[in-house]
């Protein structure tokens, strides 16, 4: 099944649900940065978070920020998604494993570390960045972004996210998201929020849902089918990508200053970068390295 996000209403409007399925951009950003399994999942999740809170955005270059820093191994991540359905994102310490936790599942928590925070910025695309900050619930990702939009955006939700490993396969097998929302106009019904906490808690794990064959929209039938729900015919394809190019690496050099690069020049021959949320390398040679020191050189000194 190719990524895709859903979009769907219930109760008249007053209930907003929101899938995600993210398995093969999660298996590409596993390889492009060699993630350990519980790095994986850790990433994984947050990427599928990500994709559901751009979702409720206006503007098409409106964009998430979601940066987990907590006191385990891993240390944190950091992740960009959009409204236009690409993501991004990178772990500080993508080798770190760890034993199953007591529940036989990957340990995301223990990796996070359980004391920490929470920073997201909603980049609004006309200028304007709202930000947020949250004490860490669980590190394991889920938890922990539905404490942030009730705490910072008070609004009643629920977000489950997931991925599953095959690790006979060494791959992702499946990972996705499932966001439902109590809007403004049916907060006030409290009968309403408690049966949907009522039904959610009742709910498998979204992985498990996923691997069982389910589809975004049964997933949403079997907990929104007889509140009048209303799927969205639209399907919306996501994906991992990064908009770094050379030309901003080489746009970037002359703030190291010359006298940098020209011992680039003579101790390595050339200059190299990796982008950090792609891991993508992207290299200068001498003849570049020279062109940009001429180019410094040409221009005006400030104040002059």
């Amino acid at each position: 099944m190719a990524d895709q996000l859903v979009r769907a209403t219930a109760a008249g409007g007053g209930i907003r649900a929101v899938g995600v399925i993210t398995t093969r951009l999660t298996e590409e950003a596993r390889q492009r940065h060699k993630l350990s399994y519980v790095a994986t999942a850790a990433l994984g999740r947050t990427m599928a978070g990500g994709l559901l809170l751009a979702s409720s955005m206006k503007r098409p270059d409106s964009r998430v920020n979601l940066r987990i820093k907590g006191d385990g191994p891993m240390g944190g991540l950091l992740v960009d998604a959009g409204l236009d359905g690409t993501v991004r994102g990178y772990v500080d310490r993508p080798e770190v494993e760890l034993p199953l936790n007591a529940e036989g599942k990957l340990d995301v928590g223990g990796a996070i570390g359980k004391e920490g925070f929470l920073y997201a910025v909603r980049d609004t695309g006309v200028g304007y960045h709202y930000s947020s900050t949250v004490e860490l619930v669980s590190g394991e990702i889920g938890e922990d972004l539905t404490y942030y939009l009730a705490t910072s955006e008070q609004t009643p939700s629920a977000l489950l996210v997931g991925v599953f490993m095959d690790v006979p396969q060494d791959c992702v097998e499946s990972a996705g998201g499932l966001l439902i929302q109590v809007l403004p106009k049916a907060a006030q019904d409290d009968s309403l929020a408690t049966l949907l906490e009522s039904r959610i808690a009742g709910m498998q794990s979204f992985t498990a849902m996923l691997r069982s064959g389910k589809t975004l929209q049964q997933m949403m039938e079997a907990v929104l089918g007889d509140l009048d729900l209303q799927i969205f015919p639209e399907i919306q394809l996501v994906r991992f990508h990064c908009g770094c190019t050379k030309d901003r690496v080489l746009n970037a050099l002359p703030l190291l200053g010359e006298a940098e690069l020209l011992d680039m020049i003579e101790t390595d021959g050339g200059a190299e970068a990796t982008c950090h949320f792609c891991n993508t390398v992207y290299t200068a040679g001498r003849d570049e390295l020279h062109a940009i020191v001429a180019e410094m050189r040409s221009q005006p000194a400030e104040g002059g």
